[in-house]
């Protein structure tokens, strides 16, 4: 999987090539999947959610450049797999998910493989994490109508939001750079560009799809 559907697709950041070869993806999928676990794809996962396709998680963490000590906030648990791999990749991850059964049990499977590093919150990803704000890299893993204005606002000087953007059938991944350097008194400035078409499940929340 890492030789032919990311590095052979272009995914280059060693660091990620690393966390995606050590994480255990048949751990994070239901029995009835562990079969194709490494195949290049989505996977169904509890309550109408997916595990994103192997390519696409090195590609969005990739595109954060987590600095090794730095703290990411992962908006969409899910699983936990992408927490898990992010968590290899940086210091800290922080992860908010809607849905209270994904929640507890990406929680358990965590903490019993070994992922201390991440920590699962249940709340509205779409407010982000607050009280451990600002983050070095923010990711989301639904998609939403636009970029919600509270991830804006808790990404730190220097970092990079990525997520993807539209309804269902016409998503695009963006990332957006906090390029200020937080000086007292400045408004913050950002840069957006577009990574591609995708496809995620909606982000539900008060800043992004109704429920």
């Amino acid at each position: 999987m890492v030789a032919h559907d990311l590095a052979g697709r272009g995914v280059r950041d060693p660091r990620v090539l690393a966390a995606m070869e050590a994480v255990p993806r048949e751990e994070f999928v239901g029995l009835a999947h562990r079969d194709h676990a490494y195949a290049d794809r989505a996977l169904p996962i509890e309550d109408g959610q997916t595990i994103s396709q192997p390519f696409v998680v090195a590609f969005m963490i990739e595109a954060l450049d987590m600095p090794a000590d730095g703290t990411a906030l992962e908006i969409g648990t899910g699983s936990g797999y992408a927490a898990a791999v992010l968590s290899l990749v940086c210091a800290r991850v922080v992860t908010v998910e809607r849905i209270a059964r994904l929640a507890g049990r990406a929680a358990e499977r965590l903490a019993r493989l070994g992922y201390a590093d991440v920590e699962v919150h249940l709340g509205d990803g779409t407010l982000g994490w607050p009280p451990d704000a600002p983050y070095d890299g923010i990711v989301a893993t639904a998609g939403g109508p636009s970029v919600p204005e509270a991830l804006v606002g808790q990404l730190a000087p220097g970092g990079f939001l990525v997520m993807p953007v539209g309804p269902l059938g016409a998503q695009h991944l963006v990332r957006v750079r906090r390029v200020d350097d937080g000086r007292p008194g400045e408004d913050p400035t950002y840069e957006q560009d577009e990574l591609g078409g995708v496809a995620f499940v909606p982000l539900i929340g008060a800043q992004g799809w109704p429920a």
